[in-house]
C-alpha cells in the first residue's frame, strides 16, 4: 500500500425513514477487488462455503458474492459497527448467496465449524500477531483437506527489498499501535505450516501487496 490505512467513511446514501445509512466505505476496496477476484477465480472451489474473516465494511463480500454466484459467502467481523455496515451492504445488494454477517474474533473461539475456503484481506498487519495466529489456527481447524486459505496485504520478505512506501506504512502502523505492523512472510508461512496449512504460492499484486495461497494438508 502506498499510504497509511485509509479510514472507513460513513455511508453517504440517503436517510430512509429517519434512519442513517449504516454502510461504510473503504476506498482501497475499489482499487483491489478486481485484482483479488482474478486470483481467486483460479483458486476457489467451484461450489461450497467461503468464510471471510475481518470483512470490514462488507464491500468485498458483496463484490465477491456477485462475481462467484455458485459459492456461498459468509462475512464476519468482531466490530459491531462493521457488522452493521456489512448487513446494510447485504440488504442493498440482494444477493441470495451472501449470508448475514457473524461476529468472529480471529484470536478467539470461532462460531463456525466448517468452510470450504477462508479469505482474509488486510487484517494481518492491522491487528496483533495473536490475531494472525488465531486466523491460522481457525482456518486449519475448519478447512477440509485441500481447502484454500487466501491472505492479501503487504508483507516483508527475506532477500527482497521493501518498497519505501511499505516501510513508511509499517512505521505509521506501529506508531498507532505497537502490536500492529507488517509481518514477515517467512514467519506467517511457518505459523501456517504449524497448523497444517501448506504454502502454495504468492502472487504479486498492485501497490506492493501480495496474495498468499495456502491449502489444508491431508
Amino acid at each position: 500500500m502506498t499510504n497509511g490505512p485509509e479510514p472507513w467513511e460513513p455511508g453517504s446514501g440517503p436517510v430512509s425513514a429517519g434512519r442513517p445509512d449504516l454502510r461504510r466505505y473503504a476506498p482501497a476496496t475499489m482499487r483491489n477487488r478486481d485484482a483479488i477476484a482474478t486470483v481467486l477465480r483460479d483458486a476457489l472451489p467451484p461450489a461450497g462455503l467461503v468464510l471471510e474473516v475481518a470483512s470490514g465494511s462488507g464491500e468485498h463480500a458483496v463484490h465477491f458474492a456477485d462475481a462467484f454466484p455458485d459459492l456461498d459467502w459468509q462475512p464476519s467481523d468482531p466490530d459491531p459497527a462493521a457488522l452493521a455496515s456489512i448487513a446494510a451492504w447485504r440488504a442493498d445488494a440482494h444477493r441470495p448467496n451472501l449470508r448475514p454477517p457473524i461476529r468472529l474474533d480471529a484470536a478467539a473461539d470461532w462460531p463456525i465449524a466448517q468452510a470450504d475456503a477462508v479469505l482474509c484481506i488486510n487484517m494481518v498487519h492491522i491487528s496483533p500477531w495473536d490475531a494472525t495466529l488465531g486466523l491460522l489456527k481457525g482456518a486449519g481447524a475448519i478447512l477440509p483437506p485441500g481447502g484454500l486459505l487466501y491472505l492479501y496485504g503487504p508483507y516483508l520478505r527475506d532477500g527482497v527489498d521493501t518498497a519505501p512506501s511499505n516501510l513508511a506504512f509499517d512505521a505509521s502502523l506501529r506508531a498507532r499501535d505497537p502490536h500492529w505492523g507488517l509481518r514477515r512472510l517467512e514467519h506467517v508461512i511457518a505459523a501456517a505450516e504449524a497448523q497444517g496449512l501448506a504454502f502454495d504460492r504468492l502472487v504479486e499484486m498492485p501497490a506492493n501487496n501480495l496474495s498468499l495461497l495456502f491449502h489444508r494438508q491431508d
